[in-house]
């Protein structure tokens, strides 16, 4: 609180019995430019200190009263000052009073030692400025926490509507699609995932399937797997349409993620690794976009190898081209495709010997989500240091076995 010119106002109770010495320690404390209120006793006293708490009390008080006043200034969390005033010059009667909770002691008549006087309220009056400083910078620590406290509210309701939206765009689980058995995973590590797949027929012979990592965390790289999402569907409709095919080949695939991410001015590129399956031809056409581990191949009875290739990441050329690979798939198979958290989770040190897990884990019959899953003990991580993205294939030849199917 200020004055009108500006200056710090002081407000000063006195608490006196004697109505004579009341009034004048006002006076003198008025001419000083402190406002005062005064009082008998403490009774009368107390609806002025509970509506408007004073910045300094002067009080003849006996100690058994001082030291109830400074509980009660205590119990308020108020740092307001009490000078004792006694008309005595016992040291006992210093020392009670001092020790019952009073910051300083002046002898009655108080008028009369106006240096004594003067030199109390100079000292009090840092102690006053430093309490209403630290009131302050409380006050503004309380509002920036609770301006803080709502922001985070919001933030996290909207990310749970984020997420909502991105489990609503993910695709079916266990899903038949284009004579394969399609399942997946999704595990963030924040309320937003920067992972994404998707799978879906492209024609009655051909399924595409991706699974893609963009950059960073949070809304930013959730938005992208918006515009993944939105690219894939748009250029399905265009398929269906016959305006153009660039989903039916992975490398053009890519240079439209590519374009559009450019488009977008995020800075932000994805990872990717997309494969269109023809069951009809028995191959399996793919391109990668940077994304590691590869994809896992798996034949039934046979071999069991990470597949091969290499590109750019999506979303940082202007004009980067993508190499298109093939491979046959002659004999029933299973194809489960990561992202990089996967590698996270598993216990072992190296590069190598956490592929080699993978590899280990699928060549032992672990084709599915679920059977994966439990081998990593996902379910059982509440903190995942990077988003998990899974996606099994499994030739439909297969799914009517029971015992492949793990």
């Amino acid at each position: 609180m200020t004055s009108r010119n500006g200056r710090l106002l002081i407000r000063i109770l006195i608490i006196d019995s004697d109505e004579k010495a009341r009034a004048d320690l006002a006076r003198y404390l008025e001419t000083r430019g402190f406002y005062v209120s005064g009082y008998r006793d403490l009774a009368s006293a107390s609806d002025m200190i509970n509506d408007n708490m004073p910045d300094v009390i002067f009080a003849d008080l006996p100690p058994s009263e001082i030291e109830g006043l400074a509980d009660r200034l205590e119990e308020s969390e108020s740092l307001t000052p009490i000078v004792a005033c006694s008309a005595t010059q016992s040291s006992k009667d210093v020392v009670d009073a001092l020790r019952a909770g009073a910051s300083d002691f002046v002898l009655k008549p108080c008028g009369k030692d106006k240096k004594a006087i003067g030199d109390v309220i100079r000292k009090l009056l840092d102690r006053v400025r430093l309490g209403r400083l630290n009131q302050l910078y409380r006050q503004e620590l309380e509002d920036a926490n609770r301006d803080l406290r709502d922001g985070i509210a919001e933030l996290r309701a909207d990310q749970r509507a984020g997420r909502k939206v991105q489990l609503r765009m993910l695709p079916e689980k266990e899903q038949l699609t284009g004579g394969l058995y399609v399942d997946h995973l999704i595990k963030p590590s924040l309320y937003l995932s920067g992972d994404f797949l998707d799978y879906f027929p492209l024609t009655e012979d051909k399924t595409l399937v991706y699974i893609a990592d963009v950059s960073g965390h949070g809304a930013s790289s959730a938005f992208v797997t918006v515009l993944l999402k939105n690219l894939s569907n748009r250029l399905q409709r265009n398929l269906r349409r016959g305006s153009t095919d660039d989903i039916l080949y992975p490398d053009r695939f890519l240079e439209r993620i590519n374009s559009e991410l450019l488009d977008t001015g995020l800075g932000k590129h994805v990872t990717i690794f997309v494969g269109i399956i023809s069951l009809n031809e028995r191959k399996l056409t793919y391109s990668v976009g940077a994304h590691f581990p590869m994809p896992v191949l798996s034949f039934e009875g046979g071999e069991t190898a990470f597949l091969e290739g290499s590109g750019l990441p999506v979303g940082l050329f202007e004009s980067p081209k993508w190499e298109v690979y093939e491979v046959p798939l002659d004999k029933p198979f299973h194809l489960i495709l990561f992202s990089d958290g996967i590698l996270e989770v598993i216990r072992q040190k190296s590069l190598d010997e956490k592929e080699q897990r993978l590899l280990e884990l699928v060549s032992g019959g672990r084709h599915t989500v679920a059977s994966l899953s439990e081998a990593l003990n996902l379910d059982e991580i509440t903190e995942l240091p990077d988003d998990i993205g899974i996606v099994t294939v499994t030739d439909t030849v297969l799914v009517s076995d029971n015992t492949s199917m793990k």
